[in-house]
């Protein structure tokens, strides 16, 4: 079972490395409705006990947890990193990054 969850995580996390979205971007897709999906889908093809399908349920909502807590965690980093390259730059230089940070913004989505 162990494996299996660890599977399950790399496979999200492999997911989201080669897609370009934000944080909370991710966050938000994995829902409640995600977890019951994937817990359906692994009752189904592994045949998984009731009681195996409990625990699995558990971790699932225990990933869902960490995960949002980190995306927020990532987003104050990136807001605060934000801020403190703005500290550093000129005022066109400034206007210029926020032209940049607005392109790549433009292109995750």
């Amino acid at each position: 079972m162990v494996f299996l969850c660890g599977a399950l995580a790399g496979a999200v996390v492999y997911r989201l490395a080669s897609q370009p979205v934000s944080a909370k971007q991710v966050a938000a897709s994995w829902k409640h409705s995600t977890t019951e999906q994937t817990l359906a889908r692994l009752k189904k093809e592994l045949s998984l006990s009731s009681e195996q399908a409990g625990e699995i349920e558990t971790v699932l909502d225990d990933f869902s947890m960490y995960y949002q807590m980190l995306s927020s965690q990532m987003d104050e980093v990136m807001t605060q990193s934000k801020q403190r390259i703005d500290s550093v730059l000129n005022e066109e230089q400034r206007k210029r990054f926020a032209r940049i940070m607005a392109e790549l913004k433009e292109k995750r989505r």
